[in-house]
């Protein structure tokens, strides 16, 4: 393992952006892991990347870079009906999904697809298609930066939320996770009733449903939708769906007799922030060599040569604007750094 310095991380985030990593260096294994963060020859600081998915660049990073590469799946117990696998942070998640269809196990299909590495499923509680992470995830392993020793928190203690969890609060930037434990189902538990499902298994002319089934019409609709990161940057989707209280909702439905909702508990409903991104009249917005795209207002786009600052000013005024004409705060998803 070769520490490099003045490293371009453009490669490394979905975005595209050319911002230099002071140090920078790539761990294939986590072995090595507790000696390279206890150097104290190294940058005190020390920044973790995986996929670079979820990350908006917007000045040179300091520190040490981490680029996690760590891989490896291994089923550590099963029964009956289910199945118990531990899964290195650095594999690739849709790698994880079709290696998990292929085994049979279910949980994860409708997240066929999602960018990133597993080390972001926990962090992030990514979700997709009315499933979340957090539904099949035992346990989060991880180096703790500050305590210099390994520590497990079981899901409970994740506090896992709405595209959150404990590692964007009182964790963050203070672990490096190491690997994610997944409880898998042998008999699997099938839901299609979450946005266009159905309609594209009746499109793909599906008889008999199955896991791969459901992953298939998730990748036919993804890429329907969302933009290729290899062929325009983007970090998928850029703003949560807020949730708001249904006496608010019931005020914008009388003026806004279209706008969607979808029930959150008894108080309060989710608005689809594409929509009202889209309402406030940002969808295919171009300003240079970044906008929104023509397809998915939630999804905010370089097209080659943007800025991280530049997108950010983006994000600033699509906010403004929903706040403006809704009375809605949005939320943004990616990470800034």
């Amino acid at each position: 393992m070769q520490i490099r310095q003045n490293v371009s991380l453009k490669p490394y985030n979905t975005f595209g952006i050319d911002i230099p990593a002071e140090s920078f260096i790539e761990i294939n294994d986590h072995d090595a892991l507790a000696d390279i963060l206890t150097d104290k020859s190294l940058p005190a600081k020390k920044n973790i990347l995986g996929g670079g998915s979820n990350v908006l660049l917007t000045q040179p990073v300091k520190g040490l870079t981490i680029l996690n590469k760590g891989k490896g799946i291994i089923k550590v117990n099963e029964d009956d009906e289910k199945v118990w696998i531990d899964v290195n942070s650095g594999e690739v998640w849709h790698d994880l999904v079709l290696y998990s269809i292929n085994n049979g196990w279910a949980g994860i299909e409708n997240l066929s697809l999602i960018p990133g590495t597993v080390g972001a499923s926990p962090m992030q509680n990514i979700g997709a298609y009315g499933v979340e992470a957090k539904e099949t995830i035992e346990s989060v392993t991880f180096w703790h930066l500050d305590d210099k020793a390994y520590i497990t928190l079981n899901n409970n203690d994740c506090r896992f939320g709405y595209r959150d969890s404990i590692f964007k609060h009182e964790l963050k930037n203070k672990v490096f996770i190491t690997s994610v434990r997944y409880r898998l189902n042998k008999i699997p538990t099938f839901n299609i009733s979450y946005g266009a499902i159905e309609q594209e298994l009746e499109k793909m002319n599906v008889t008999e449903l199955s896991i791969k089934a459901i992953s298939d019409a998730v990748i036919s609709i993804r890429t329907s939708k969302l933009p290729d990161p290899k062929q325009i940057g983007n970090a998928g989707s850029f703003f949560k769906n807020p949730s708001i209280a249904i006496t608010q909702y019931i005020q914008l439905k009388e003026q806004y007799p279209d706008m969607p909702s979808y029930p959150v508990n008894e108080s309060q409903v989710k608005i689809p922030a594409g929509w009202l991104i889209e309402q406030c009249g940002w969808k295919g917005f171009r300003d240079g060599n970044i906008g929104v795209h023509q397809k998915q207002a939630l999804v905010l786009v370089n097209y080659g040569g943007g800025s991280g600052s530049d997108i950010w000013a983006l994000s600033e005024k699509v906010l403004n604007s929903v706040h403006e004409k809704y009375g809605i705060d949005l939320e943004r998803e990616v990470q800034v750094w």
